[in-house]
């Protein structure tokens, strides 16, 4: 029993020795950094080329050993209770300020780093940890190509990934408060005397941060500091700022791991979180200031095809795909749409209340304060490029939340019917008016717009810009009888397509049901009836797609983004886009040949009767027009080079009004009931 027990006894001293010998090879790694301070005389030599990178790698490296010898205890060991008690973190902290020797910086960002990645007990809860992690977070990120922003963003990247643990810790990081833990009067961690105990003496238990009743004297420092941040305040640079500010960095691997530790924040934040991300930090102001600085910085002046065809920015990728097709501004450009991008991104993806606010300050900064006045300015070439790059954000706009502030900006709220004399007009009413502008290049890009938004799934969208002015069905005569067949409508030297004279007629709501169809046996009649008046609008003289291979409509319409393309093919395909629509006050307006219409207002059938009565009399003056026809066509088609003919948009216009008529035909034949299969849309014998 006696041997026994003093086997025992030495196996006990055994496994305490480790413990002690840590604590002292500790102590004397950070003796030796110190003492490099008081006797070195050189301030040139570099800190790796100082014994200091590898004492730090020592003191990291017996901070992991402890913490495995320690067990499931859960208790911080000697060696991390000195350096929370001697408040070491923050000596480094300071010495890396004062970036002496040169390179500290450096190496004091890369020990917090694989401290608060390795060390698995819950350092950012204590005071000492927490303050001079503050401190680093603005040491670094405010200024754009600092030589440590690699370290930078790996220190971030540990503190984000410390928060998606606890999403917790993200209000107690921003706010430089302790969110956790019992009140205190102490505001500091009680320091242990300066020198550390012998190795032969066991720490006493009331120096650990264990938080158990007892540890008297040392557990102030894991109680929260109860007061804003002595080192800064809330405005001052912090983990937010400090991720924006490496997202500007030149180098796409910093700036997109910066970028995406931001996003994580917004995503895993709490609603305390979030709000205070929204009410106290400088989080949605600074992403969008950036935003707007990217723009300004863009080239007064961009050509809107240059615009339009860069596509597939992502802010994941925001260069450029190629340089085969550099123009100037390029790179401005796709870094300000690579940024749009991550905006979207973050909206999509954060919490609620971040989501709104950002959008609603992207609306405001960039939307109304900065594109609102060139959208409005009077320069042509202004104009042009703030149209062309406000379809451009349309275009790669996801979220529904930015997209419902871009359409508020764009259309307003108002319900009711527009009018012309509505004063004073609205950007809607001006962004409408630039599409019949003088210049054609303004129309050209003011009617893509209008076509990119069409195509954004918001029923504000067709609302405001249609249905608001068909609700009331104003366009039908007023009590006019409703025809029993649609051969009593044929003799256009009647109205109702020529009535549109009459603009100060007055009429007033019709309370009538829309005009049913008439129909034969089989239920068909009105719906060829309708399909034939569109394929009969173009004389058989003016057409040409019988004597190439069909490709249909919709292969002039993907061409021409590419060209500085024809005015006319741009409004014909917007007024398809319109009809595709699945509503029945669209489908009559726009696709019902035959509706008896009010005095002063017109249809698309009535204006497309008259623009082909106009165009069947100007190719009179047109010499050999079959021929000059054809070629155009195949131009259009891609078939043969673009050469310049006399009375080129002339030509351009017949064949495009061809394919357009085709168009409504095939959309009438699916929107109107009863639904048939698909109509062969050839040229009636």
């Amino acid at each position: 029993m006696l041997s026994r027990l003093g086997a025992l006894l030495q196996e006990a001293v055994g496994a305490r020795e480790p413990s002690i010998d840590l604590l002292e090879a500790f102590v004397e790694h950070w003796k030796g950094i110190t003492h490099y301070y008081i006797e070195s005389t050189d301030e040139n030599t570099p800190a790796k080329r100082t014994d200091i990178p590898w004492r730090l790698k020592q003191m990291l490296d017996i901070l992991v050993y402890e913490e495995k010898q320690q067990g499931a205890a859960g208790e911080a060991g000697p060696c991390l209770e000195y350096l929370l008690q001697h408040k070491i973190l923050e000596t480094l902290c300071t010495l890396g300020k004062a970036e002496y020797p040169p390179g500290m910086r450096q190496q004091v960002f890369q020990f917090f780093s694989k401290v608060l990645a390795q060390v698995q007990h819950p350092l950012l809860h204590y005071l000492n940890v927490h303050r001079p992690v503050q401190k680093l977070l603005r040491l670094g990120g405010t200024v754009p190509g600092s030589l440590t922003e690699k370290e930078e963003v790996q220190f971030t990247t540990v503190l984000c990934s410390k928060i998606q643990q606890d999403p917790a810790l993200l209000t107690y990081i921003l706010e430089g408060k302790k969110i956790i833990g019992k009140k205190t009067t102490s505001r500091e961690s009680i320091t242990l005397p300066k020198e550390a105990p012998s190795h032969k003496e066991a720490p006493d238990r009331e120096s650990r941060l264990d938080g158990e009743p007892g540890a008297a004297q040392a557990s102030n420092a894991q109680q929260p500091a109860e007061t804003e941040n002595p080192d800064g305040g809330i405005g001052e640079s912090n983990l937010i700022t400090s991720l924006i500010g490496l997202c500007k960095s030149k180098k796409s691997r910093v700036a997109l791991k910066a970028q995406e530790n931001l996003l994580l924040l917004v995503s895993v934040a709490s609603q305390a979180a979030a709000t205070y991300l929204v009410q106290s930090s400088p989080c949605c102001l600074a992403i969008t200031e950036h935003l707007c600085q990217l723009y300004q910085s863009m080239p007064a002046f961009l050509d809107p095809a240059d615009i339009a065809a860069l596509e597939g920015i992502s802010w994941r990728l925001p260069s450029a795909p190629s340089d085969e097709a550099s123009f100037p501004g390029k790179e401005a450009l796709a870094a300000f749409l690579g940024w749009f991008d991550y905006c979207d991104h973050l909206i999509m993806e954060a919490h609620t209340v971040v989501a709104d606010a950002l959008a609603k300050a992207v609306a405001e900064k960039l939307f109304v304060e900065t594109l609102q006045p060139q959208l409005l300015h009077v320069c042509e070439q202004s104009i042009l490029t703030s149209t062309a790059l406000l379809t451009a954000m349309l275009r790669q706009l996801r979220s529904p939340i930015l997209l419902r502030e871009a359409v508020t900006f764009l259309l307003g709220t108002e319900r009711q019917p527009e009018a012309p004399e509505d004063s004073p007009r609205t950007l809607c009413a001006h962004l409408i008016g630039h599409c019949d502008h003088l210049s054609d290049e303004i129309s050209i890009v003011s009617l893509r717009l209008f076509e990119e938004l069409l195509q954004k799934p918001h029923e504000w969208v067709i609302y405001s810009l249609i249905l608001r002015n068909l609700e009331g069905r104003l366009y039908v005569a007023r009590g006019s009888p409703e025809p029993e067949n649609y051969e009593d409508t044929l003799d256009l030297e009647e109205d109702p397509y020529f009535t549109d004279g009459f603009l100060d007629s007055g009429f007033q709501p019709s309370s009538k049901p829309p005009p049913v169809p008439a129909t034969n046996s089989d239920g068909k009649t009105a719906v060829t009836e309708i399909v034939n008046s569109f394929l009969c609008l173009v004389p058989e003289e003016a057409k040409t797609s019988a004597f190439l291979e069909e490709t249909g409509y919709d292969t002039y319409v993907h061409d021409a983004y590419g060209l500085p393309y024809s005015l006319n093919l741009q409004v014909t395909s917007v007024l398809s886009r319109l009809a595709l629509f699945p509503h029945p006050h669209i489908h009559e307006y726009l696709l019902d040949p035959y509706i008896n219409l009010a005095p002063g207002c017109r249809s698309l059938f009535s204006v497309l009767v008259r623009v082909i009565g106009d165009l069947m009399q100007r190719i009179q003056r047109v010499p050999q027009f079959p021929g000059k026809l054809l070629l155009v066509r195949k131009q259009l088609m891609g078939q043969v080079p673009g050469e310049q003919l006399d009375h080129q948009t002339l030509l351009q216009g017949v064949v495009v009004l061809e394919e357009f008529c085709k168009e409504l035909a095939a959309i009438a034949f699916v929107k109107f009931p009863p639904h048939g299969p698909h109509l062969n849309l050839s040229p009636p014998p």
